[in-house]
């Protein structure tokens, strides 16, 4: 959603994450908490962040595996060749890709990794898209700046 060295946040991203804040009130509702997880330095986030007028809780990986070990960060030599995406190996363009993880926490304070999904799986989640999904040129990705 917004890499290490990037100065504003993914386009695609972003668009998801217009979403995040209709449906936290709903999520708290059902004791679950959504964070965004981005490798850029925090400050960085935040003031994106609040450009956007986003509220949703973010946080930065900077410096952990988290990204890499989910699958949705890789590095510029990773890149020139296929990585590991969306449970196959592939070529990606970025050093960041779109992913979604979902963990449960045990009341003994285990963590367990339930759910992860990428690329068109996370269409659901980003409302936006399904206006343009009924009109006839669709989402007109090809003329997107």
């Amino acid at each position: 959603m917004f890499g290490e060295d990037w100065n504003e946040g993914c386009k695609a991203c972003s668009l998801m994450a217009e979403n995040y804040d209709g449906v936290i009130t709903h999520l708290k509702q059902r004791d679950v908490s959504l964070v965004a997880i981005s490798r850029a330095p925090l400050d960085r986030l935040i003031l994106f962040r609040d450009w956007m007028g986003w509220g949703f809780d973010w946080v930065s990986s900077l410096g952990s595996d988290f990204n890499s070990d989910f699958d949705v960060g890789f590095t510029a030599e990773q890149i020139e060749g296929e990585v590991y995406y969306n449970y196959h190996l592939t070529r990606f363009p970025a050093t960041e890709a779109p992913g979604m993880s979902v963990f449960a926490l045990e009341s003994d304070g285990t963590v367990y990794h339930t759910y992860s999904c990428y690329e068109r799986g996370l269409d659901p989640l980003i409302g936006t898209y399904h206006y343009p999904d009924l009109v006839p040129k669709g989402r007109d990705e090809d003329n997107l700046s």
